[in-house]
């Protein structure tokens, strides 16, 4: 009984061992990967990739990093003055003179991307699954090869990010699609079908101009016809959410103005310039964060939107106390005294911060996106800034309809004299209304310091589109506003895809120009005595 567990014992040390050896690197393993036929070489490199050998990983390695010598039968790795035998790990002093360097073509450099992308899935972070993936997948879709499989099925086995795991699923079915067999050719079909990614529709086109079963051209024209579908679907959300995003941005750029020339009468050409110096204030921030507060960089905007605002109300309460108070009830004058003000406005930050565009950074958690239906990225930045302009106008509504200012500013604008005589002092609600509106203008500079440079000309790119979102929405009307700015919004956005930027511009000023001689109201016309005056 002894003898038969010391025989059992030494069997199964034997088998480990023989295990282990199967595993390792063998001479014969080094020298068929460094020189032959590319096709063996190939082979022998996928071989090795899966196998858990780290001698192999290193050679691998320094294959891509072109330093592996051939002496004989003996291939060394080369580090600094001298070489590591690639099978012993044995230590050489100098690279021999007669060392030959090892040939690489395009062909064997792609599969060593390949299997180094395989290798670097297992144990990685998440980041870096998703480009092993990637490059797993572009080598599989360009050049589809049967050797590649046990690479992609090692990876498949291990535990990896969700979004690596859907992409290699896509290399794998790209692979069995130049299959020999027609069962696995039908399943590969199946599943790229089911993917609803465009990078699959050139790789089912050209297997369906060479495949001769019909069951397989059946299942390739029916993924081909279902993934057309779901692009148009996808590209028309992602055309609506553009828009809805552009919208969003022309809401946050006109709602200011909604309140100083659509309550107050005031034609303000330096709006525009309060929405840059928002933006600046962003720029500020951001930069007092980098260099002082490195470790709360990613917060900083929770600083700056008030600051933002803050900094373009108290602009905006400075002209208005100098000039524009002046000048109610005189549109051509005020426009004027604005646009001169928007001028020295302009310089005025050519001058403290260069005429150069400077940089915003977007906080980590605005960065990156979420992927819908395969194809459609909505960027979390759009998003964000989609829900705070959505705060930003339900903020303003409850304050001008629910608070005492909110009720003076209604009452001033709608009747000054009567206002004034129920004892409201007209002249500080009037500072009031328009530094509040020039904030708004500062909040979106803010929003917009995260879709794009900010620099001295930031705010001439939106303030003829604010005064059409507001004309169009009806003068005084917020809510008219809304719905101009999102129709605007989404309206430019699919022209756009359909005639060009250029084209779409000019279409859109067209249907203005139409809708306000057939409506001069807008979309809401306003009530009460103003409307009558």
């Amino acid at each position: 009984m002894k003898i038969h567990w010391l025989r059992l014992l030494g069997l199964g040390l034997a088998l480990w061992m023989g295990a282990g050896a199967a595993q390792a690197l063998t001479p014969a393993d080094a020298l068929a990967l460094v020189a032959g036929e590319t096709d063996d070489r190939i082979t022998t490199l996928n071989r090795l990739a899966t196998a858990a050998d780290e001698r192999a990983s290193v050679l691998i390695q320094a294959m891509a990093d072109e330093s592996v010598r051939v002496v004989g039968e003996r291939v060394l790795i080369v580090q600094g003055d001298g070489a590591l035998d690639a099978v012993t790990g044995e230590r050489v002093a100098a690279v021999p003179e007669e060392a030959e360097d090892v040939m690489i073509n395009n062909r064997l450099r792609s599969a060593m991307e390949t299997a180094l992308a395989g290798m670097q899935l297992v144990g990685a972070d998440a980041a870096r699954q998703r480009e092993a993936a990637s490059s797993l997948q572009r080598n599989a879709f360009d050049e589809p090869d049967a050797s590649q499989l046990p690479l992609i099925d090692k990876a498949l086995a291990a535990d990896i990010d969700p979004q690596a795991r859907q992409t290699l699923e896509l290399a794998r079915a790209a692979v069995l699609l130049a299959s020999e067999d027609e069962a696995q050719r039908l399943q590969a079909a199946q599943k790229l079908g089911e993917a609803r990614q465009a990078i699959v529709r050139p790789l089912l086109l050209q297997r369906l101009e060479t495949e001769e079963s019909a069951p397989v051209q059946g299942a390739l024209k029916a993924s081909l016809a279902a993934l057309d579908r779901s692009l148009a679907i996808s590209s028309a959300l992602g055309q609506a959410f553009t828009g809805v995003s552009l919208g969003s941005i022309l809401l946050l750029a006109a709602l200011g103005l909604a309140i100083t020339y659509g309550l107050m009468g005031v034609i303000n050409m330096a709006h525009g310039e309060l929405i840059m110096i928002g933006a600046y204030a962003t720029w500020l921030v951001q930069s007092f964060f980098r260099e002082a507060l490195p470790q709360w960089f990613d917060w900083y905007l929770l600083v700056a939107m008030p600051l933002a605002f803050i900094a373009s109300a108290l602009v905006g309460a400075a002209m208005e106390r100098t000039v524009i108070r002046f000048l109610y009830g005189r549109p051509l004058e005020t426009l004027l005294a604005t646009w001169g003000i928007s001028l020295v406005l302009m310089q005025g930050v050519r001058s403290l911060f260069g005429a150069q565009n400077v940089g915003v950074e977007n906080p980590s958690w605005m960065s990156g996106g979420v992927t819908l239906m395969g194809n459609l990225s909505l960027p979390w930045n759009r998003i964000i800034i989609i829900g705070f302009a959505v705060a930003v106008l339900v903020g303003v509504t409850l304050l001008i309809g629910k608070t005492r200012l909110g009720l003076f500013v209604r009452g001033v604008t709608q009747n000054r004299p009567i206002a004034s005589c129920m004892g409201v002092n007209t002249a500080r609600i009037d500072t009031y209304a328009f530094a509040l509106g020039s904030g708004i203008a500062g909040l979106a500079g803010c929003a917009l310091s995260q879709i794009g440079n900010v620099g001295p000309d930031l705010g001439q790119n939106y303030i003829v589109d604010s005064f059409m979102v507001v004309v169009l929405g009806g003068v005084g009307q917020i809510a008219g506003t809304v719905y101009a700015a999102l129709g605007l919004g989404i309206l430019n956005k699919f022209l756009e895809g359909w005639a060009g930027a250029v084209l779409a511009k000019i279409a859109v000023l067209v249907f203005i120009i139409v809708f306000i001689q057939k409506r001069p109201q807008g979309i809401f016309a306003m009530k009460g005595r103003s409307a009558e005056a």
